[in-house]
């Protein structure tokens, strides 16, 4: 008796599972949108995502916050240290290769990404997926990258990216995707150009804000407005750079033997086997407005020791600092950036948005800071589909935000 209750069970499961029609969702990045551009009164059409569905204060990236680094933990579900891109460049310290954000060999190579995408869990489990743009959907392995994708174009008009996602959505059902991922760099590019409080980046949140209405458009005209889950996230945040905050690691060095690598924001150092002594105890002699830590005693907080590209030594700059060799001083001194990001997630500048409307979100809901690696586990509860089991996210700080 039990075991005919047993596969009785089962089978009811099984029917149900395939009765109910798998949810769509698409997830949409606003590159460097900072969490307070929601503040300016100037995004009427993301405003009424948030009165529609749920709004978090702030989006908390993970350290460092770089743009490749944390669109691989939002898509895994892991820290830097464990899905391996911890930079936008980086050395692979055992056969020299470098990884590097514009080398379409290096971020098209499979090898380097540790943690499972999204994209990868949903196919396992016959859900189809699609990206219009997100680092890592590119890679050379066809079994780890969505079954429809396009290569990078940087220009690529926004617009025409929204009308792919619509013709993707427009396929026959068999062959439709239900993830979908989608990119704008446009607050990244004019929060470096011209910092976070300047006019044009306001221009550029509205010119975001109209893609939004524009996305809500073609959804409505496809008749796929009430059943698509949209999210609408960034990977970090900006604050105000200037050449003047800089500290620059060759003055402090003079006459040391060493390879420095990594951000203006995180850098590491590899001293030479006889001066590494040398090296560290000048570093913690000259430290103003950065901190200095062997790798071994970097605080657990940053998420960040864990892995064998990561250097012997890390400095962490203060917000708004620079740690510089003499090539990194020049370049600042000729593109005279007014905004950058990297900096401590911790920090409030470097946090993002995320804001979401469909028919798996709640209604009008506002909550308060949430993490990055935790959209994955959030994906795979909206799919109902069991979450990789190396995963640095936790479904209990974000599932809340689920009807």
């Amino acid at each position: 008796m039990k075991l005919k209750k047993l596969l009785f069970t089962i089978l009811f499961t099984s029917i149900l599972a395939i009765a109910q029609p798998k949810p769509y969702v698409l997830l949409v990045s606003f590159d460097g949108f900072r969490w307070d551009y929601l503040n300016r009164n100037i995004t009427p059409n993301l405003d009424l995502v948030a009165q529609n569905g749920v709004k978090a204060l702030s989006f908390r990236p993970i350290y460092p916050s770089k743009t490749f680094p944390n669109h691989i933990s939002i898509i895994t579900g892991m820290y830097a240290e464990n899905h391996g891109i911890l930079f936008n460049q980086f050395e692979n310290i055992e056969n020299g290769d470098i990884y590097r954000l514009g080398d379409s060999a290096a971020v098209r190579n499979s090898s380097w990404y540790k943690g499972e995408a999204f994209w990868e869990t949903a196919e396992k489990n016959n859900i189809t997926s699609a990206s219009f743009f997100w680092p890592g959907s590119e890679v050379n392995e066809a079994k780890r990258r969505p079954t429809y994708y396009k290569k990078y174009e940087h220009n690529l008009p926004y617009r025409e990216r929204i009308d792919g996602i619509a013709e993707w959505l427009k396929l026959p059902q068999s062959e439709r995707p239900h993830f979908i991922t989608l990119y704008f760099h446009d607050t990244d590019s004019y929060g470096h150009d011209f910092g976070p409080n300047s006019p044009e980046i306001n221009q550029s949140i509205q010119r975001l804000d109209t893609l939004v209405g524009y996305l809500n458009k073609k959804l409505s005209e496809i008749g796929m407005q009430d059943s698509v889950n949209v999210i609408f996230l960034s990977d970090h945040g900006m604050t105000e750079v200037d050449i003047a905050r800089t500290i620059k690691i060759e003055n402090i060095l003079s006459g040391l033997n060493y390879k420095f690598a990594g951000a203006e924001t995180l850098s590491m150092i590899e001293p030479s086997e006889s001066d590494f002594d040398s090296v560290f105890a000048r570093l913690e002699r000259n430290q103003s407005h950065f901190r200095v830590y062997k790798k071994e005693n970097m605080p657990n907080y940053y998420h960040f020791n864990q892995n064998s590209n990561i250097f012997s030594i890390l400095l962490v700059a203060e917000l708004g600092w620079s740690i510089v060799d003499n090539k990194q001083f020049l370049n600042m001194r000729k593109y005279a950036s007014k905004g950058n990001h990297g900096f401590e997630n911790t920090n409030i500048d470097m946090h993002g948005i995320f804001l979401a409307s469909g028919p798996q979100f709640r209604n009008g809901f506002l909550t308060g800071t949430i993490w990055n690696i935790d959209v994955y586990p959030l994906l795979c509860k909206i799919f109902n589909i069991a979450p990789n089991h190396k995963i640095d996210g936790n479904l209990e700080r974000i599932g809340f935000l689920l009807k």
